[in-house]
């Protein structure tokens, strides 16, 4: 009896997963979330493969034609008409078939057929539209682009490689900005409460009243400064407080703990209460509102961009690329809007199933 349990008490214990691990393999059983996880890991790859100038460095080369359509749809039809095809005024042959039209001393058509007018710049129009087919072969530049190119002749498929490095920078950088400002104001004001509390709140307040897509833009026009670093400034500065929301309440609740009773027992500072205590403990908060805020972030760089207030002109995004596309849809050159529609889809689809399935895997109480 007494070596039965000496031989019990002497097992060797196996510990308790940890609450990343036990996270980890909630989040692997979601297949959805794994698909989501590996969209954004190719994205997080293409970007730092674009930042390293591995792929989608000559992205600013006039590799193409002006409008050079994409590869899967041919060369463009050359403006003119086919010989022996209908013109424009419907008669049958070409333009140098046509008898030719007499002009008397006024500069008017005479002749016993159809009135018709002689159009002074034919010859030059159809030399120009001879030069300008036969530009690929004295230029060297490309008919065709795998995904088509753009009014320079860039291809739009590097464009788009070159746009997805630029909205996922802002995106990441404002998203990380705003979630350190959240955090340290929301620490602060839950954690002490009193005047500090009313001071963030009253913050928050007035931030909060303004639409969050009007604030941005008013400040942009203020700025009235194009470039990354200013558009994550501005998303940055303006993006905390829903996180600082969240953070506050959980420090409220987690201050008066047995866990903090105890570390003030034994004299632990109030930054060490507040920042090695209770942070770990609220992390999985501030990482899931992080993901979210990315998507949100990356959504607004792109409305700032196209509207005119996001990055240089020197710097291609998705809301340039899609800003260019305007008035390129008009003359029937789709190819610029359905890349950077695609590439913003995928990803803000893919972060957002991924942000999803992480909170059910770090708070399955959600379920």
């Amino acid at each position: 009896m007494m070596q039965a349990a000496l031989s019990i008490v002497g097992a060797p214990r196996g510990e308790s997963a940890g609450l990343w691990t036990l996270a980890w393999r909630r989040f692997c059983r979601d297949r959805v979330g794994l698909a989501s996880f590996l969209i954004v890991v190719f994205f997080f790859g293409m970007m730092l493969a674009s930042g390293l100038h591995l792929i989608a460095r000559d992205w600013s080369e006039e590799v193409g034609v002006n409008y050079a359509p994409p590869t899967f749809m041919g060369a463009a039809i050359p403006d003119r008409a086919a010989p022996g095809a209908p013109d424009s005024a419907g008669s049958e042959g070409t333009r140098e078939s046509r008898p030719a039209v007499v002009q008397s001393e006024i500069g008017r058509p005479v002749g016993g057929g159809d009135i018709d007018v002689a159009d002074p710049l034919a010859d030059v129009l159809a030399e120009i539209r001879a030069e300008f087919s036969g530009a690929t072969a004295e230029t060297g530049k490309a008919p065709t682009l795998v995904f088509g190119g753009d009014r320079w002749g860039r291809d739009v498929l590097k464009k788009a490689i070159k746009g997805t490095e630029t909205s996922m920078f802002v995106g990441l950088a404002a998203a990380v900005l705003a979630a350190f400002l959240a955090t340290v104001f929301g620490a602060l004001a839950g954690y002490y409460g009193g005047w500090i509390d009313d001071l963030f709140n009253w913050f928050y307040s007035v931030f909060t009243s303004i639409p969050y897509l009007l604030l941005i833009l008013a400040i942009a026009a203020v700025l009235n400064q194009k470039g990354t670093l200013t558009v994550i400034l501005i998303l940055g500065f303006t993006g905390w407080t829903g996180i600082f929301r969240l953070v506050r309440a959980e420090y409220l609740k987690h201050k008066v703990r047995e866990y903090i009773q105890a570390a003030d027992a034994i004299g632990a500072s109030h930054a060490r209460r507040m920042f090695v205590h209770i942070l770990p403990n609220v992390s999985h908060v501030i990482l899931v509102q992080l993901s979210l805020h990315v998507v949100l972030f990356i959504k607004s760089e792109v409305v700032l961009s196209f509207l005119g207030f996001g990055v240089g002109v020197d710097t291609v995004s998705w809301g340039s690329m899609l800003n260019e596309a305007q008035n390129e849809l008009i003359l029937g050159y789709w190819w610029q809007l359905v890349a950077a529609t695609i590439a913003m889809a995928l990803l803000v689809t893919g972060f957002s199933l991924f942000t999803d399935a992480l909170r059910d895997a770090l708070d399955p109480k959600l379920k």
